[in-house]
């Protein structure tokens, strides 16, 4: 197997640590390889001739090339940014984008990257993520694109999105392991100290960063809710809470927040869960108890699909103190997307 080209797509005021992140792991792993191994040949490439990325970090780049995975970095996305202003002023990376992607080759946006990719057309009727707090606005900023706001890494036709900073390891790991094995990734990671058995990024989700979804109407309807998280839910009795009927209750509540009300009691009710979790000693059946589930066996299995872990595995790995134990790891990934096959 020869060397698998690795691009990475510089420009102005990218973050220069998700320039170096992946390109730094890679060569972990061609060390834990070994020299009789493939390894990887990794570039900066970029359309201009100089470039000064975050922090005033002046980059060596070099023209665009023919690579076979093209990484595109993300970039501050402050509230306050002229995202349309940003995006028209890197129409040359822009078209690079759009060039790599017509040759066929394998491409990858990290975190908030993810706009250029949409900016490019290529998110288009593809499933894709970006960092949790920044989801949703991509979701508005290109309506075409299925965005999935609880995925690490989604790997669509051959278009890989990813998200926030450190889920650019859970790529480059996944990319590891298709080219130099399992055996070489599980070590890098260890080597490194990540953990490569991550699927979710719901666990790092605090709502208290998050836009406050919906008008009036569904916002008091989240405050019924929050302040009756044991309650059983009955959604005729919570129509009726505010004099309206069943009917409209979810059709004005879905126009608002996208979704249902028992979907947000569902995700206030892990919420909570979480916090009780990383809080205290309660047990996993007092907390089920605690927000609203008599059998902790189906209040277990909500949480590990709105989260990718079980409730003792997330106490293990989100629990603060100097004696928590480190969560254990393994090849078993039940949800990471990964490169196409070609990779």
């Amino acid at each position: 197997m020869s060397a698998l080209r690795v691009g990475v797509l510089a420009y102005p005021g990218c973050f220069a640590s998700e320039v170096f992140g992946v390109p730094d792991l890679l060569t972990m792993a061609a060390h834990v390889a070994g020299s009789g191994r493939a390894g990887f040949e990794v570039s900066v490439v970029s359309p201009r001739r100089r470039v000064v990325a975050s922090g005033g970090a002046a980059l060596a780049v070099v023209p665009p090339r023919e690579v076979d995975v093209l990484i595109v970095p993300g970039f501050e996305l402050a509230p306050d940014l002229d995202l349309d202003g940003t995006l028209a002023a890197l129409r040359p990376e822009v078209a690079a984008i759009r060039a790599h992607a017509a040759s066929g080759q394998a491409i990858v946006s990290i975190c908030v990257g993810a706009f250029l990719l949409a900016e490019a057309g290529l998110l288009d009727g593809r499933q894709a993520t970006t960092a949790w707090l920044y989801a949703e606005r991509l979701a508005r900023h290109r309506p075409e694109a299925d965005v999935r706001a609880d995925r690490l890494v989604v790997t669509d036709r051959g278009v890989t999105t990813t998200a926030a900073f450190s889920a650019m390891y859970d790529f480059a790991l996944d990319l590891i392991r298709r080219h130099s094995g399992p055996g070489v990734a599980r070590a890098t990671a260890r080597l490194a100290l990540l953990d490569d058995a991550r699927s979710s990024q719901t666990p790092y989700v605090d709502a208290r960063l998050l836009p406050e979804p919906g008008s009036a109407f569904s916002r008091e309807v989240m405050r019924h809710l929050d302040q009756r998280l044991a309650d059983r839910y009955d959604l005729a009795a919570l129509a009726g809470a505010f004099n309206v009927s069943s009917r409209t209750l979810l059709r004005r509540f879905a126009a608002e927040t996208g979704q249902s009300p028992l979907a947000y009691l569902q995700a206030a009710r892990v919420r909570r869960a979480r916090h009780l979790l990383e809080t205290t000693d309660r047990t996993v059946a007092g907390i089920a108890a605690a927000v609203g589930y008599g059998d902790a066996g189906t209040f277990a299995a909500l949480f590990a699909r709105h989260t990718g872990r079980r409730p003792r595995d997330y106490r293990t790995a989100f629990r603060p103190g100097p004696n928590r134990s480190p969560e254990p790891c393994g090849p078993d990934r039940t949800a990471q997307a990964s490169l196409t096959a070609k990779l």
